[in-house]
Parts: structure tokens; C-alpha cells; sequence
């Protein structure tokens, strides 16, 4: 065995550092203080006997190597990552540890419902949640960061399986006091008046294909931060805005006044899956907790 191998902490640390591009941050991903990440690199470089990150006291650069040699590190972590989950799969299904990936327009409002049921159900599962927005979920999933996601489709979200577990349908909020109309359809909308989430939230995606008018992507006014932040403007009769119905359920309009109507639409929901990389060992476990998910839900 070639004992000048990198370690795989040293390739840990090395990913995190071209994630985070701040070593102190990168330190913190990592649970180990910044000066002990700064020498696992350096014993990295000294190693393998080149330059892999220009530090600066502004700026951390990676060579063109460094590049190279991250993209193969990701690889590499994730085919450890998978020797593990190879022996956990060979166990008692649904027990030890399980990072999950979840969508900010799909946690606060499903798992607070979910997450106690799951618990009785699987004792065994320790569950460990990361919420990201959808693209870098799928990015943290490709790392081996997380073993699977829990996100709206549809969502190109790269080489995985999936296992769809319910359609979540879209309603129409109006503020206190504006004229609601009897049947919302797309055609009702006020694209001057349509407030939607920033660019980065898958939702905004579905709610503007749900309608199928282009013309609303162009008029709305795309700056909330949240659906939170969403329904405070919509309650301070700022517009109109779309919400998916498991918000509503989980009680997002509890103490304003606004009024929600379902979108009468040809595709008026997303589309709500779990998913995990393509042929991972644990697929047998992903589908068995989706399963689970679905049932509970």
C-alpha cells in the first residue's frame, strides 16, 4: 500500500475550502479549527508537491490543478461515502444515520407533521436535515453531503432516481378587503400585481409554469425572500402572490387577513419527490422511506 496517499480528511478539507472559499468557514463545515484545516491542506500540497490554493489575505485561488484534483476529490469522497452506506444497507433497514436535503418551501410547512409519525415509526433513524434551496441541494448531493433530497419537481437536479410522493396544489392569495374572484384561473391574475419569490427558488418556477402565461414571468415582482415574507406583503395589500396548499395547511395565514382560492388550472400543483443518486446501494432504503413519507403524508 502506498502509504503517500492523500488522507481522506485532507481531501475533505480541501473540498469544503473550494465550497466555502474562506478557510475559516471552511474550517467550521469541517468541525476542526481553521489552523487545523490550514495544515492538513498544507500537508496535502506537500505531499503530492505542488501548489493546489494561492492564499491571499483577500482571496483564496485555486490553480488550475487545484481544480482538477477537487473535481476528482468529490469522487472520491463520494465513492467512501458510499463503502459506508453499502454495510448500512446490509443492516437493519431505515436505522443509523441519514442526511437529508430539504427544500426551504417544503420543510417548515411537511416536517414539523411528519418528522414525530417518522419517529415512532422508525426508532432506529437518526434523521439529520440540511435545508438548501433546490440547486444547491443537488449540488450538496452530488458532493455525498447529503444522501438524499426532498424537493419539488420538476427540477433538473442530475444523474439520481426519484420516488414522487404527492402532488402539492397551488393557491392564490389576495390581501384583506381586495375583490377575489369567484373561479381563479391564470387568465385572473394581475401580472402587475403578482409578487413571487427571488431567482434561486424553484417555486417561482412552478407557480409561473402552472399558469402558462410568459407574460407573468416578465410583469411580477420577484423578491421575496421567503413565503413567510410573501404573505406579510400580501397582507399589507402590496399584490397578489401564489402558495402551495401544504403552507396553507401548516397555517402560513393564521393571524393575517389574506384569502387563498385554488388555481383552476391544466397543471395548477408541483410535484413533491424524494431523491437520491443514481444506482446508490441504499435505493432499497430511499424507496422504503418514501414509502413512509407518503403514507404519513
Amino acid at each position: 500500500m502506498n502509504s503517500y496517499l492523500p488522507s481522506l480528511k485532507q481531501l475533505q478539507y480541501l473540498v469544503a475550502l473550494k465550497e466555502h472559499g474562506h478557510f475559516g468557514r471552511a474550517a467550521e463545515a469541517c468541525f476542526v479549527t481553521q489552523s487545523t484545516l490550514s495544515a492538513g491542506l498544507r500537508e496535502l500540497e506537500s505531499l503530492i508537491g505542488i501548489m493546489l490554493v494561492e492564499r491571499t489575505r483577500r482571496v483564496v485561488r485555486f490553480t488550475p490543478l487545484g481544480n482538477r484534483i477537487v473535481q476528482k476529490a468529490e469522487r472520491v469522497l463520494r465513492e467512501a461515502e458510499e463503502l459506508a452506506d453499502m454495510a448500512r444497507a446490509a443492516g437493519k433497514p431505515l436505522s443509523g444515520e441519514l442526511r437529508m436535503g430539504v427544500i426551504p418551501t417544503i420543510a417548515p410547512f411537511l416536517l414539523p407533521r411528519l418528522l414525530p409519525r417518522l419517529r415512532a415509526e422508525w426508532p432506529d433513524l437518526k434523521l439529520y436535515l440540511r435545508e438548501e434551496a433546490s440547486q444547491p441541494a443537488c449540488d450538496s448531493l452530488r458532493r455525498g453531503q447529503v444522501d438524499c433530497v426532498l424537493l419539488a419537481l420538476p427540477f433538473a437536479c442530475g444523474d439520481t432516481d426519484s420516488a414522487e410522493l404527492f402532488e402539492d396544489r397551488f393557491l392564490v392569495a389576495f390581501g384583506p378587503g381586495e375583490k377575489v374572484p369567484n373561479r381563479v384561473t391564470p387568465a385572473t391574475i394581475d401580472e402587475g400585481r403578482l409578487l413571487l419569490l427571488e431567482d434561486g427558488h424553484c417555486l417561482k418556477d412552478h407557480a409561473l409554469a402552472a399558469c402558462n402565461r410568459p407574460e407573468l414571468r416578465a410583469g411580477a415582482t420577484m423578491l421575496g425572500t421567503s413565503l413567510h415574507t410573501l404573505v406579510q406583503m400580501v397582507d399589507n395589500n402590496l399584490g397578489t402572490t401564489m402558495i402551495p396548499e401544504m403552507a396553507v395547511e401548516a397555517g402560513i395565514l393564521n393571524g393575517t387577513g389574506v384569502v387563498a382560492r385554488p388555481l383552476e388550472a391544466e397543471h395548477p400543483a408541483r410535484r413533491i419527490a424524494l431523491i437520491w443518486r443514481k444506482n446508490s446501494p441504499r435505493e432499497k432504503e430511499f424507496r422504503l422511506l418514501a414509502d413512509a413519507l407518503k403514507a404519513l403524508a
